[in-house]
């Protein structure tokens, strides 16, 4: 072989052995995908082709003790559009009209509208915001407008939804309803009703598996995992929407009279303890009023003279001859260990006088020296006479962030020589707001301490209730009998008797029974502030309500004492409830003066013969149509807000109970 046959040789046979040798490691790097890697890469392809959606359930509604909403869920629509998409003559044709649209319906000019539309087309921008946050029927509207009613695939037109929380009564009772969300960290923070019962609202998700296919879309396939979404229960709470409205505007406007920092109210059923509203305002930057923390369920602080009501009882139940003796309020002022004193808010003091009084007047010397005298050798007797009453626990409420209350024991380390009189007019101890009114409302109840309740029943839409809440008592008798007769006599008189703290609200429309409370706090630095309150309950014969208001740090140049700052909010509220409204409280829950579209009496007379027919709800307040469809025990959702614009179930069609009507509000 000649030498340069055997040079072409050589080449050939390494070029082979290249060859061969590449094949067997692509043949080997194929098994290995497919062999140990297969799965990986299987399961890679599935999850860009086919993967489960998550199917949201329908969060809730959270309704007031009259079926009147305080929460509910509402879509909310972005609108964009790809402005590559429709035809010259289609965008040429329309782009006027449906610009002066857009400008009727967002409220920009059409000439603004019009330049936007043009420099989208210009640069071929596929993806131009044109609004977001829109309601069920502006998204309607923009449909209808030229270009946006062609198709997706003519007109352009791309439409994104979400679901919104939102609240009917806006910023009233804001706080307590409350929300769910998630932290940065992907935590939950619960806040209020709704993140207390959660677990009720949210319902279950649903799963559906989905397989890509052309042009992005996402096509459902039928597969026995697939699961529908569970809508979440309905939450029946024991808010009044009048009261709260009643209990708010009091509040807020003493708050702004006194340039108070922040406060609360709360009122209660005595027998019940149903809360009928709960006012929390705090002061912004800018001198308003809102709802930001719940004061009157997490803020524990020295009560002052509201806590004399605890000392009086305990001090009546160690010995009950006490109650004819004098005290000797030593001109107004008593002192231990010299430098330590306790003083009266008058001058002077009030001489000599009797235990019941000493409370009426709230005299600070009279109440300690009544409580010192009678503990000072057992201070242990006194303060387990407050644990019995169950004041050291906690309430155990259904909303989260309660205060822990804090009443210092004898064998603690910090007790010393002071720790009992000063915790007999109210200080070296703390309670939250709605700790003291139970108390007080207990006073009322014939000596029965009954749980805050906020919510009475827990309902899927549609059918009977799976929860409902009883009332709870959580200590069936504070005192004796003959004590508590005392008691309550000593808060009527707080009101009724001129040298009384709360003579100035006394009432022709109503007898009312309660007790003041000024509270020093920052009185360690040199601007000492106040905490003006007042707790009671009404009317007096046969008490239905109990009630505390509570305004920290008003401005003392305008006034601070509980009598002239915190009383006249209680006054306005227990006068309003049994003089300027109906006594029953209920909404009405029909108005036959109104006419929409239909005929009222014919949906009514429906009801009440059980006719299985879908009544005619447009042109209804949202409120009429759900009281009507849960008359007739139908499951609904709301959409929007206002009145019924469409329903999805034609009026007239047969009753199906375990269909759900939606009604779309604007």
């Amino acid at each position: 072989m000649k030498p340069i046959e055997k040079k072409i040789m050589f080449r050939y046979y390494i070029s082979l052995t290249f060859i061969v040798f590449f094949a067997f490691v692509l043949i080997g790097k194929l098994f290995y995908i497919q062999i140990i890697e297969g799965e990986y890469y299987r399961k890679l392809s599935e999850d860009n082709t086919i993967k489960n959606f998550i199917l949201e359930p329908s969060r809730g509604n959270i309704y007031s003790d009259d079926n009147s909403l305080l929460a509910t869920t509402t879509p909310r629509y972005e609108i964009r559009w790809d402005s590559k998409v429709p035809s010259d003559i289609n965008f040429l044709s329309n782009k006027k009209d449906l610009s002066i649209g857009l400008s009727k319906i967002l409220g920009k000019t059409p000439k603004y509208y019009l330049n936007v539309l043009n420099k989208a087309r210009h640069e071929g921008n596929r993806y131009l915001l044109i609004s977001r946050n829109l309601s069920y029927s502006q998204y309607k509207k923009i449909k209808e407008l030229p270009l946006f009613n062609l198709s997706s695939l003519k007109g352009g037109l791309i439409i994104e939804s979400k679901e919104v929380r939102e609240n009917p009564m806006g910023k009233i009772c804001e706080r307590t309803i409350g929300y769910e969300k998630k932290d940065p960290s992907g935590h939950y923070i619960r806040v209020g009703l709704e993140g207390a019962f959660s677990h009720f609202l949210k319902g279950q998700s649903g799963q559906r598996l989905k397989q890509k296919i052309a042009n992005g879309q996402w096509k459902p396939i039928n597969d026995n995992n697939e699961r529908e979404p569970t809508e979440g229960y309905d939450i029946y709470s024991t808010i009044n929407v009048n009261i709260q409205d009643i209990t708010h505007h009091a509040l807020l406007r003493q708050l702004e009279k006194y340039k108070a920092d922040h406060g609360c109210a709360v009122v209660m059923k005595t027998n019940t303890g149903e809360i009928k509203s709960i006012v929390n305002l705090s002061k912004t930057k800018n001198g308003k009023y809102y709802e930001k923390f719940n004061y009157a369920v997490a803020e524990s602080q020295e009560p002052g003279s509201t806590f004399k009501l605890m000392s009086v009882i305990a001090t009546l139940e160690n010995d009950n001859t006490i109650s004819r003796r004098l005290i000797d309020t030593k001109n107004g002022e008593i002192s231990f260990y010299e430098k330590y004193k306790v003083r009266d808010s008058k001058k002077g003091g009030y001489g000599k006088i009797t235990p019941a009084r000493a409370f009426e007047v709230s005299s600070n010397t009279g109440i300690v020296k009544m409580v010192y005298d009678n503990y000072k050798n057992n201070p242990k007797k006194f303060v387990d006479r407050l644990y019995n009453m169950g004041l050291n626990n906690e309430l155990g409420l259904s909303i989260k962030g309660e205060g822990k209350p804090m009443i210092p024991y004898p064998d603690d380390k910090n007790w010393s020589g002071i720790s009992l009189p000063w915790m007999a007019f109210g200080y070296g101890i703390k309670l939250t707001p709605l700790q003291i009114l139970s108390f007080y409302n207990g006073i009322a109840n014939d000596g029965e301490i009954v749980k805050p309740r906020f919510i009475y029943k827990i309902k899927n839409p549609g059918s009977s209730s799976i929860k409902e809440y009883e009332k709870e008592i959580l200590n069936p008798s504070i005192c004796s009998d003959t004590t508590l007769i005392r008691v309550q006599k000593m808060m009527f008189n707080v009101i009724d008797k001129k040298w009384g703290t709360a003579n100035k609200i006394k009432s022709s429309k109503l007898k009312m029974a309660g007790k003041t409370g000024t509270s020093q706090i920052d009185y360690t630095l040199e601007e000492t502030q106040y905490v003006s309150s007042f707790v009671g309950y009404f009317p007096y014969e046969k008490p239905e309500y109990s009630c505390i208001v509570v305004i920290n740090r008003p401005d003392k140049k305008i006034g601070y004492y509980g009598g002239e700052v915190a009383a006249p909010v209680f006054k306005e509220i227990a006068e309003k409830l049994f003089s300027r409204t109906p006594r029953n409280l209920i909404v009405n829950s029909y108005d036959y003066n109104h006419k929409p579209l239909n005929n009222h009496k014919q949906i009514m007379l429906n009801i009440k013969t059980k006719k299985s027919v879908i009544p005619n709800l447009v042109g209804m307040p949202a409120m009429d149509a759900v009281v009507i469809l849960e008359q007739m025990g139908l499951k609904f959702v709301l959409k929007g807000e206002g009145k019924v614009i469409n329903q999805s179930i034609k009026s007239g069609s047969k009753v199906d109970y375990s269909q759900r009507i939606i009604l779309y509000l604007s």
